[in-house]
Protein backbone atom coordinates (compact mmCIF):
# COMPACT_ATOMS: atom_id res chain seq x y z
CA UNK A 1 0.00 0.00 0.00
CA UNK A 2 1.20 3.51 -0.85
CA UNK A 3 1.55 5.84 2.16
CA UNK A 4 1.95 9.64 2.18
CA UNK A 5 3.01 11.61 5.31
CA UNK A 6 2.12 15.28 5.84
CA UNK A 7 5.15 17.54 5.98
CA UNK A 8 6.10 21.19 5.77
CA UNK A 9 9.09 23.49 5.55
CA UNK A 10 9.49 23.08 9.34
CA UNK A 11 9.44 19.26 9.34
CA UNK A 12 12.29 16.86 8.90
CA UNK A 13 12.39 14.16 6.24
CA UNK A 14 10.96 10.81 7.42
CA UNK A 15 13.63 8.09 7.71
CA UNK A 16 11.82 5.95 5.13
CA UNK A 17 11.08 8.73 2.62
CA UNK A 18 11.30 7.62 -1.02
CA UNK A 19 14.22 9.28 -2.78
CA UNK A 20 13.40 10.47 -6.26
CA UNK A 21 16.60 12.00 -7.55
CA UNK A 22 19.03 14.88 -7.04
CA UNK A 23 19.19 18.60 -7.66
CA UNK A 24 21.86 20.30 -9.78
CA UNK A 25 24.05 20.79 -6.68
CA UNK A 26 23.70 17.11 -5.71
CA UNK A 27 21.13 17.72 -2.95
CA UNK A 28 18.67 14.83 -2.58
CA UNK A 29 15.16 15.15 -4.00
CA UNK A 30 12.35 13.12 -2.42
CA UNK A 31 8.98 12.08 -3.85
CA UNK A 32 6.15 14.29 -2.66
CA UNK A 33 2.79 15.70 -3.63
CA UNK A 34 1.07 19.01 -2.98
CA UNK A 35 -2.19 20.75 -3.77
CA UNK A 36 -2.17 23.53 -6.35
CA UNK A 37 -5.15 25.10 -8.09
CA UNK A 38 -7.48 22.27 -7.04
CA UNK A 39 -5.18 19.44 -8.13
CA UNK A 40 -3.01 17.10 -6.03
CA UNK A 41 0.24 17.12 -8.01
CA UNK A 42 3.44 15.09 -7.75
CA UNK A 43 6.14 17.29 -6.20
CA UNK A 44 9.89 17.37 -5.84
CA UNK A 45 10.75 17.80 -2.16
CA UNK A 46 14.16 19.39 -1.57
CA UNK A 47 14.90 19.46 2.18
CA UNK A 48 17.93 21.76 1.74
CA UNK A 49 15.55 24.40 0.31
CA UNK A 50 12.85 23.73 2.92
CA UNK A 51 10.01 23.26 0.46
CA UNK A 52 8.44 21.29 -2.36
CA UNK A 53 7.89 22.32 -5.97
CA UNK A 54 5.15 21.37 -8.43
CA UNK A 55 4.79 21.92 -12.17
CA UNK A 56 1.53 23.49 -13.33
CA UNK A 57 0.36 25.59 -16.28
CA UNK A 58 3.85 26.27 -17.62
CA UNK A 59 5.40 27.29 -14.30
CA UNK A 60 7.19 25.90 -11.24
CA UNK A 61 5.32 26.65 -7.99
CA UNK A 62 6.86 26.53 -4.50
CA UNK A 63 4.86 24.84 -1.72
CA UNK A 64 5.39 25.06 2.05
CA UNK A 65 2.79 22.36 2.84
CA UNK A 66 3.09 18.97 1.15
CA UNK A 67 3.17 15.22 1.65
CA UNK A 68 6.18 12.91 1.33
CA UNK A 69 5.92 9.34 0.06
CA UNK A 70 7.30 6.82 2.56
CA UNK A 71 7.87 3.09 2.63
CA UNK A 72 9.67 0.37 0.74
CA UNK A 73 9.16 -1.84 -2.31
CA UNK A 74 9.28 0.91 -4.91
CA UNK A 75 11.22 0.94 -8.17
CA UNK A 76 11.59 3.19 -11.20
CA UNK A 77 10.53 1.79 -14.59
CA UNK A 78 11.64 3.38 -17.90
CA UNK A 79 8.75 4.73 -19.98
CA UNK A 80 7.91 7.36 -22.58
CA UNK A 81 5.23 9.38 -24.36
CA UNK A 82 2.59 9.24 -21.61
CA UNK A 83 2.75 5.48 -21.04
CA UNK A 84 2.25 4.38 -17.42
CA UNK A 85 3.15 0.81 -16.35
CA UNK A 86 1.05 -1.46 -14.14
CA UNK A 87 1.20 -0.53 -10.41
CA UNK A 88 2.36 3.03 -11.11
CA UNK A 89 2.11 5.35 -8.09
CA UNK A 90 -0.77 7.79 -8.50
CA UNK A 91 -0.54 11.14 -6.70
CA UNK A 92 -4.01 12.43 -7.43
CA UNK A 93 -6.19 13.75 -10.25
CA UNK A 94 -6.61 16.80 -12.41
CA UNK A 95 -9.75 18.88 -11.93
CA UNK A 96 -11.27 16.98 -14.86
CA UNK A 97 -10.63 13.63 -13.13
CA UNK A 98 -7.58 12.41 -15.08
CA UNK A 99 -5.13 10.52 -12.82
CA UNK A 100 -1.60 11.89 -12.43
CA UNK A 101 1.36 9.59 -11.76
CA UNK A 102 4.78 10.05 -10.17
CA UNK A 103 7.63 10.15 -12.66
CA UNK A 104 11.14 11.50 -12.90
CA UNK A 105 13.40 12.72 -15.65
CA UNK A 106 16.88 14.07 -16.34
CA UNK A 107 17.28 17.78 -17.01
CA UNK A 108 20.32 20.09 -16.83
CA UNK A 109 22.40 17.75 -14.67
CA UNK A 110 19.60 16.91 -12.26
CA UNK A 111 17.15 14.03 -11.84
CA UNK A 112 13.78 15.61 -11.03
CA UNK A 113 10.44 14.25 -9.78
CA UNK A 114 7.36 15.38 -11.69
CA UNK A 115 3.95 14.37 -13.03
CA UNK A 116 3.20 11.91 -15.80
CA UNK A 117 0.20 13.28 -17.68
CA UNK A 118 -1.02 10.48 -19.97
CA UNK A 119 -3.28 12.58 -22.20
CA UNK A 120 -0.39 15.01 -22.84
CA UNK A 121 1.98 12.13 -23.66
CA UNK A 122 4.79 13.26 -21.37
CA UNK A 123 6.31 13.93 -17.96
CA UNK A 124 6.27 17.50 -16.67
CA UNK A 125 8.91 18.53 -14.13
CA UNK A 126 9.22 21.73 -12.10
CA UNK A 127 12.61 23.28 -12.85
CA UNK A 128 14.08 26.78 -12.83
CA UNK A 129 10.71 28.49 -12.48
CA UNK A 130 9.24 26.62 -15.45
CA UNK A 131 7.25 23.49 -16.25
CA UNK A 132 9.56 21.38 -18.45
CA UNK A 133 8.16 18.69 -20.80
CA UNK A 134 10.09 15.38 -21.06
CA UNK A 135 9.12 12.51 -23.36
CA UNK A 136 11.52 9.81 -22.07
CA UNK A 137 11.30 9.32 -18.30
CA UNK A 138 10.85 6.81 -15.47
CA UNK A 139 7.64 6.02 -13.59
CA UNK A 140 7.55 5.05 -9.92
CA UNK A 141 5.87 1.69 -9.31
CA UNK A 142 4.96 -0.06 -6.04
CA UNK A 143 5.54 -3.79 -5.64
Amino acid sequence: MVHWVHSSSHSGVPHDAVRGGHDVDGSPIYVGRAFHDGENLPAKVIPSKGCAYVAHDGHEHQKGQYEILVGHHYSWVPSSNGHVPHRAVESGHTRSGEPLFVGRGHHAGSLVVGKVHRSHGCLYIPFGGQEIKIHNYEVLVHH
